[in-house]
């Protein structure tokens, strides 16, 4: 039976990768509008065209007026200002103030000609219809917003390689920017490996069962920012396996196997990869539990994995090697991290040093206080993923986890 060589820490054996990836051209450029650019990777540098906001914007409700005329001001002694008219939202002023005025402000709205601050509506009384008095001094500028006091004009507003999200899309409209140049999506090639897996819609017959890694990794490349392009299943045969790979690395960026990643003799993966083209296989196991047999290369600049085909490992592995690898062809510089939450572990967890486990737990919330109770399970059990809301890590160099400590839980 093959032997595991240069079995590293998931990290370690995806910075391999990585390293050999940095020549690699980026993705090519393409424009999108705005409502369709969530969750891409800027293409380009992008400038602000012009300053944000353009003019003096009230910060608050209150009145606009000459900073030097409130002075002094107090609740013994108020100053005393006339109410010249309002300034609408929305609308260019059309009232200028002088010594002893004062015009309605609104929040977002222009400031009179010739004011430099606002009070707050707080911070007066209203004497009659025309009149206030004024209790507190302001400073010139207070509850202000300068020009250009969000983003002056030619600054950058998104980097190169910019993971969008929610408020970059809303700072990018404030400007007007309704396109945007980004990176191609990556494109991934599937490939389900097995004389035992059968479609979904198919009734299995003894010994089979269902293809179930096909549809988890196309749904956690398009969560990854990717477009999956599912092969089908293929027979355990060098040269079908050969043929699909080839296929797929010729219309994808990336190719995964699912399945095939064993040390059984069956096992063909890492033949294939190595055969492919060059470097071919750069690590053959990660240090890990579940997800020790995985295969992971690179052929002629364009990355390989063979994940393990049982689903919890084929998952695990995804989310910390390929996905990365995915952000990392996009040229993507801040890729989305996974949420993770405290909790207090509920039960002992068992480990053998030197890998790292990945279990998963469920979440309860017992007294205000958050526990992660281990949903123990084989790696071939998808299930004890759907009844779990995260994994914990056990660290490389711990023998096990116990019972009260705190832990981070990675969610899904």
């Amino acid at each position: 039976m093959p032997e595991f060589f240069n079995v590293l820490p998931p990290a370690e054996a995806l910075q391999v990768l990585l390293d050999r990836l940095e020549t690699r051209p980026a993705l090519p450029a393409t424009e999108v509008p705005i409502d369709e650019a969530l969750g891409r990777v800027t293409a380009q540098e992008t400038h602000a065209p012009e300053d944000l906001p353009s003019f003096p914007r009230s910060a608050m409700d209150g009145y606009s007026l000459r900073a030097v005329d409130t002075f002094g001001a107090s609740e013994g002694l108020p100053a005393y200002f006339n109410i010249v008219g309002e300034v609408p939202m929305g609308r260019q002023a059309e009232v200028s103030v002088s010594t002893g005025d004062a015009a309605d402000a609104y929040t977002g709205g222009m400031l009179a000609d010739g004011a430099d601050a606002v009070i707050m509506v707080e911070n007066t009384q209203r004497v009659d219809a025309k009149t206030i008095e004024v209790v507190r001094p302001v400073a010139v500028g207070e509850n202000v917003v300068q020009p250009g006091e969000d983003i002056k004009r030619g600054e950058v507003i998104l980097p190169e390689g910019h993971y969008l999200r929610p408020q970059d899309l809303g700072g990018l409209t404030a400007m007007g920017i309704t396109d945007l140049s980004v990176a191609a999506k990556p494109r991934v090639a599937i490939l389900s490996l097995g004389d035992e897996v059968v479609s979904p819609d198919t009734a299995p017959a003894e010994g089979q069962i269902r293809d179930i890694n096909t549809y988890t990794i196309a749904a956690l490349v398009e969560q990854a920012g990717g477009i999956p392009l599912p092969l089908g299943i293929v027979r355990d045969d060098i040269e079908e396996q050969t043929a699909a790979a080839i296929r797929g690395l010729e219309m994808a960026d990336a190719l995964v196997f699912s399945a095939g990643s064993s040390v059984s003799s069956r096992d063909m993966t890492a033949q294939i990869i190595g055969n492919l083209g060059q470097p071919g296989v750069l690590i053959h196991g990660l240090a890990i539990r579940p997800g020790k047999p995985t295969v992971i290369g690179l052929v002629n600049g364009k990355p390989a994995f063979g994940l393990p085909g049982n689903p919890v490992s084929a998952m695990v592995v995804f989310d910390l090697v390929v996905r990365p690898t995915l952000y990392h062809l996009s040229g993507c510089a801040n890729p989305p991290q996974p949420t993770t939450v405290a909790a207090t572990l509920s039960q002992d967890i068992a480990s053998t040093s030197g890998r790292e486990d990945f279990v998963p737990v469920r979440l309860k919330g017992e007294d205000g206080h958050r526990t992660a109770q281990p949903v123990f399970g084989k790696s071939n059990l998808i299930y004890t993923l759907i009844r779990s809301d995260g994994l914990i890590r056990v660290p490389l160099d711990r023998g096990g986890l116990y019972a009260g400590e705190d832990v981070l839980v990675r969610l899904y």
